[in-house]
């Protein structure tokens, strides 16, 4: 006698058909992951200090961009401090609501491929706990926005593809609002459309009622089709106007102002290719942490063999690289895609960790990642010992978050010791944006004049003015000074105190006097992207 097979069990690979009725959202672990992440978070924000970005973004004035960045990162950050208080627990607050929700984001995408409780609950843990979520998670950074738009963006790519493509309005939308945190987001759009060229199953628009078909939603009894083919096809179209619109006054102000943008790319570019291209690769192993890389690979194969309607992805991802290594700009652009093939791969491991020491065994490395990930990630080594520890070299984060208040008061020591007549007439020059952060925030406590930068946007506020013919001196090459004023001396060294070798420990402190030709001869060779 025949013998009938057994129903699916949860998460089985038969029972996580996208096409079919999504699971149900596992709030109870996702809702742990997030109140146990946004608790550690908060907890730790405010140990070590200010990382130099953050510095830079407070004092920035509103804008409809700058040279170096869309307007919405340092507007978050003058937005919170204005509204709660202009403190290191205020300035890190967007970031922990951006990886939390991130987390959800994350769960959802292995919801809506089929993924139940155990691969919902895995995807908001794993990613939770993962290296470079809970560093860009704990420090406010453009980056920390990146990874909730991003995987936002292809959540919605993946509904729209799978299930509705009314869908790709709402990525048009979430992609014209990530656009005023940075262009980068159209790398993802490209990858994304060159995945769909080279990858798209084309049977699949066959027409309404074809199973997995574009426009195809569940039904008790299977797919059916909620929107006909010839207008299913102009969602996209639908999508990128929405885009092009949310994000047309950004685009104006880049078209206006000479692209910018990319300007800053090549800067950065040539600056940073030789390491970006030697690390990128190491990096992608590291980006959710070693144990970790195992789960995304799964997923980038079982996308590819199981779900071909979304191979595009598994396109896009070496395109995103490609990108990196072309660009040599930072090493972490691909990972907002990384992170959802992460959460793909957590279905086909969930539906294997069917037994009791299989479940152990995944728990087991969670575990393992996420104690490594909040070591190396979060600020838990006493920054007395940081700078004996590798961390400082693995998480250069951490190094950038050292040292601020007690750099501030070495150089306002060296104002100190001015006479009265050159205290009055004294700016602060520094060579980078954190430095200048550093002194706008802590300076003006501490007496010391108004700072100036030739760095990035820093330089477009201008020269100190004529009548400051006495400059503090931030810089790591004296030298170089000599030539430009007409005496320079160096009146101190930059020490944190705790020996973390970060890019102030040790600079010199200069006594300029009198710029040759005045500041607006000195000002143009002062400026620098990077």
């Amino acid at each position: 006698m025949a013998v009938a097979p057994a129903p699916p069990g949860p998460g089985s690979l038969s029972s996580a058909r996208p096409a079919d009725a999504l699971p149900a959202v596992a709030w109870g672990p996702l809702g742990a992951a997030v109140l146990a992440l946004g608790v550690l978070l908060t907890a730790v924000s405010t140990r070590y200090g200010y990382h130099r970005d953050e510095l830079y973004f407070r004092m920035l004035d509103p804008a409809w961009g700058y040279v170096d960045q869309p307007p919405l990162t340092p507007w978050l950050a003058r937005t919170f401090a204005d509204l709660f208080g202009d403190t290191l627990l205020v300035m890190r607050v967007p970031a922990t609501l951006a990886h939390l929700a991130a987390i959800v984001v994350i769960a959802l995408v292995a919801r809506e491929l089929g993924g139940r409780t155990g691969a919902q609950a895995l995807a908001a843990w794993g990613y939770g706990t993962a290296a470079i979520p809970l560093a860009f998670g704990h420090t406010f950074l453009t980056a920390s926005l990146d990874l909730v738009v991003w995987p936002a963006v292809l959540l919605c790519v993946i509904r729209a593809v799978l299930r509705d493509p009314r869908w790709w309005f709402a990525a048009g939308l979430v992609t014209g609002i990530a656009m005023y945190n940075k262009l980068l987001v159209a790398a993802l759009v490209g990858a994304i459309v060159l995945g769909l060229l080279v990858a798209w199953p084309w049977r699949a628009l066959r027409g309404p009622g074809t199973p997995g078909g574009v426009g195809a939603s569940a039904g008790a009894d299977g797919p059916r089709t909620a929107v006909r083919w010839p207008l299913a096809t102009l969602w996209p179209w639908a999508g990128a106007g929405v885009a092009l619109l949310v994000g047309l006054p950004n685009l104006v102000y880049q078209a206006t102002n000479g692209w910018p943008q990319l300007a800053m790319g090549a800067a950065l570019g040539e600056n940073n290719a030789a390491d970006v291209r030697a690390e990128m690769w190491l990096f992608q192993l590291l980006t959710l942490g070693p144990p970790l890389a195992v789960v995304w690979l799964v997923g980038l194969v079982w996308v590819w063999r199981r779900l071909p309607t979304l191979r595009f992805l598994v396109v896009a991802y070496p395109v995103l690289l490609a990108f990196t290594y072309a660009a040599g700009s930072q090493t972490y652009y691909a990972t907002g895609l990384l992170s959802v093939l992460f959460a793909a791969g957590c279905v086909p491991v969930a539906a294997w960790a069917r037994t009791t020491w299989r479940r152990a065994a995944v728990v087991a490395v969670v575990l393992v990642n996420a104690a490594a990930c909040l070591v190396i990630s979060l600020p838990l080594v006493p920054v007395e010992d940081l700078g004996d520890t590798a961390v400082a070299d693995i998480n250069a984060s951490a190094q950038d978050a050292v040292g601020w208040p007690e750099y501030v008061r070495q150089i306002a020591d060296v104002h100190a010791a001015l006479p009265v007549h050159d205290r009055e007439r004294a700016v602060v020059l520094t060579q980078n944006y954190g430095e200048a952060g550093a002194v706008d925030r802590f300076g003006p406590a501490l007496g010391l004049p108004p700072v100036y930068s030739g760095h990035n946007e820093l330089w477009e506020y201008g020269p100190p003015p004529g009548s400051a013919t006495v400059a503090l001196v931030v810089t790591e090459a004296p030298g170089a000074w000599s030539d430009r004023f007409t005496e320079c001396t160096v009146q101190g060294q930059l020490d944190n105190g705790v020996g973390v070798d970060n890019e102030e420990q040790g600079a010199s402190v200069l006594v300029c006097r009198e710029p040759v030709g005045g500041w607006a001869a000195l000002w143009p060779e002062l400026r620098h992207l990077d």
